[in-house]
């Protein structure tokens, strides 16, 4: 149940992956036969992704995870254009402080996590070079609108260029909406079933980038180092499997991930983050990807309730962390509205391809009495 930080490698990526290892060994940067075999290697890489998402195989660079193609967009045109960089408050760490350390400014976001367009509106000017929204909250699941915010964008600062980490929107979005409506795209192959320690920056407009490290001058400069070949084979056979499986994948997906979510609201005082209500009362996940299932639990500390799922072979995570001993609710949380008592009991419950019925029926016995334990003890 902790598929946005790691989906399982698929199948067809291990079996991409092993000849390369095995016998492609060679430094694609290298002029002789193998090290020629291996830069074809990541040249056929290059044009499947390009496919797979929707863009020109010329803009893929190739980067070592979702947190390096953030931190080479914003620093990379920040140094090169300067001006302001501007970015939604509930952004991932990756984005949030390279944007904070360069001077740049916060736009709000409303209770149920959607971007404060009022207030984006208010945030950028003439001097805003980047705006950098992701295109899905990687705690509470929750899409941006993209399009209209690039719209806004583009009316207020039209030299702007707009960046957006769509390292959790792969599996479940259609890329083109990236695409489409933003200059620079970060993701990151093992949130789709690829290896870690892989992923690229999609730049449509790589003469407003500057590169973070020099050295030997690999993807045109922007990314210095010896291509991980083997990790871009590997991402690349991720992308096309999920592409095959996406639409069925959604589906079933959010099938499970509603059964699961609907049956833990039936818990006293739960409440789930980034939802609508419709006018009848019933919930609107719309705009949340299928496989997120986010959650706040009153009276709850969530360090506890994950140690008692682990001991049951649960894993989960709370998209919190420990400070001198004491928890301190997300950011993402703080930054929606949620009060620190009930955000200190957040659980993010995250499904992928290869979650089961078997699954949340296991989560669904577990779950509830560890609940009721806590609760009983007064957590």
């Amino acid at each position: 149940m902790d598929n946005a930080a790691s989906a399982p490698i698929r199948d067809e990526v291990i079996e991409a992956m092993l000849p390369v290892l095995r016998e492609n060994y060679a430094n694609p940067s290298g002029s002789h036969l193998m090290a020629r075999k291996a830069l074809r290697l990541i040249d056929d890489a290059r044009d499947d992704l390009a496919d797979a998402f929707g863009c020109k195989a010329q803009d893929i660079i190739f980067t070592s995870g979702g947190t390096e193609s953030d931190n080479l967009a914003i620093f990379g045109v920040h140094s090169k254009v300067g001006g302001t960089v501007v970015c939604s408050a509930t952004e991932h760490h990756a984005v949030l402080e390279p944007t904070m350390s360069v001077g740049g400014k916060v736009v709000h976001v409303e209770r149920n996590g959607a971007l404060d367009l009022n207030h984006l509106s208010d945030t950028i000017n003439d001097e805003t070079t980047l705006v950098s929204i992701g295109l899905v909250n990687g705690e509470t699941g929750v899409i941006q609108d993209l399009k209209t915010i690039a719209s806004i964008v583009q009316e207020a600062s039209p030299k702007a260029l707009i960046h957006t980490d769509a390292v959790q929107a792969v599996p479940w979005l259609d890329m083109q909406i990236a695409v489409e409506h933003a200059d620079l795209i970060s993701v990151a192959a093992h949130k789709f079933g690829g290896p870690k320690g892989v992923g690229a920056l999609i730049a449509k407009d790589q003469t407003k980038v500057s590169s973070l490290q020099l050295g030997g001058g690999q993807e045109k400069g922007l990314r210095s180092g010896t291509h991980n070949t083997p990790g871009i084979v590997g991402m690349a056979a991720a992308a096309r499997a999920t592409a095959d499986t996406k639409e069925a994948d959604i589906a079933r997906v959010a099938s499970l991930r509603n059964n699961l979510a609907d049956s833990l609201l039936e818990i006293s005082d739960t409440f789930e983050t980034g939802v609508r209500s419709n006018d009848d009362g019933s919930i609107d996940r719309t705009n949340k990807v299928a496989g997120s299932c986010h959650l706040c639990f009153a009276d709850i500390e969530s360090e506890a309730l994950l140690f008692l799922l682990e001991q049951s072979g649960v894993f989960a995570s709370a998209a919190s962390s420990c400070s001198s001993g004491a928890q301190e609710p997300s950011h993402v949380l703080s930054a929606m509205g949620y009060e620190r008592e009930l955000a200190r009991g957040s659980l993010r419950l995250s499904l992928g391809y290869r979650s089961t019925q078997n699954d949340v029926d296991r989560v669904l016995e577990i779950l509830p009495n560890a609940i009721q334990r806590l609760r009983s003890l007064g957590s």
